[in-house]
């Protein structure tokens, strides 16, 4: 079993030595997948083993069920409250469902990247690589085509129609895995958190996300060199 991690999420600069940093802000994690992939799972095995990821919390305009918690399950508010996020652009995304709107706050995603926090959300692509051009995008995969079925009607909650609908959706989504960043089979449940993991920590030493860092580096460069 994989231990829980834990990472010093200062956003400090420097260490205690004076030694600068390298990005402590957060990666956003946009993870996708057909049905029965395993993405939910994955995603609260990640929360669960690893203290530096969060999952995202959509906000609607329903009303709570029973069990559910506000902060946790939703993020519940009044159609004003929602609308007026609209108009402010505090949503990364929303759409309208039965009567209710639905959407992913802005504020809590971007709290927890200055927090250090890797901030994992399951949602559209094209919704995300506007704002966040530098957002690692995950495609979960299964291992076969026949693994995937198994899957599905494991479940044994839907008729043969819907699972035939979701294997034809599958189709349709296959055609826009070369999209993404990186894709992982889920075949081992422990071995695949291990690499979207590695995945994510890596994705902490690119250039893009150290632009901050690159910049000191190089006037202190030219700073040194001026003083000699």
């Amino acid at each position: 079993l994989i231990g829980v991690k834990a990472r010093d999420n200062s956003t400090k600069s420097r260490d205690i030595n004076g030694r600068r940093r390298m990005n402590q802000k957060g990666i956003l994690v946009v993870v996708s997948g057909f049905s029965g992939a395993g993405k939910g799972t994955l995603m609260k095995k990640l929360v669960t083993d690893y203290e530096n990821y969060a999952l995202s919390v959509s906000m609607t305009t329903r009303q709570p069920r029973t069990g559910e918690v506000d902060g946790r399950d939703y993020f519940f508010v009044t159609d004003e409250e929602f609308e007026n996020r609209i108009a402010n652009d505090g949503m990364i995304e929303y759409a309208g469902y039965c009567g209710h709107y639905y959407g992913t706050p802005k504020d809590f995603v971007e709290k927890n990247l200055e927090e250090g926090k890797d901030v994992i959300l399951e949602i559209e692509i094209h919704k995300v690589r506007a704002q966040y051009p530098d957002a690692v995008l995950l495609f979960v995969m299964p291992p076969s085509a026949k693994e995937l079925y198994n899957r599905l009607t494991g479940r044994a909650t839907e008729t043969e129609e819907v699972i035939r609908q979701r294997m034809l959706r599958a189709v349709e989504e296959s055609e826009g895995i070369d999209t993404y960043d990186y894709i992982v089979v889920n075949d081992k449940l422990e071995d695949c958190i291990a690499q979207i993991n590695t995945i994510v920590n890596a994705a902490r030493h690119t250039p893009s996300q150290n632009i901050e860092f690159i910049g000191e580096i190089r006037k202190e460069l030219k700073e040194f060199l001026g003083s000699r």
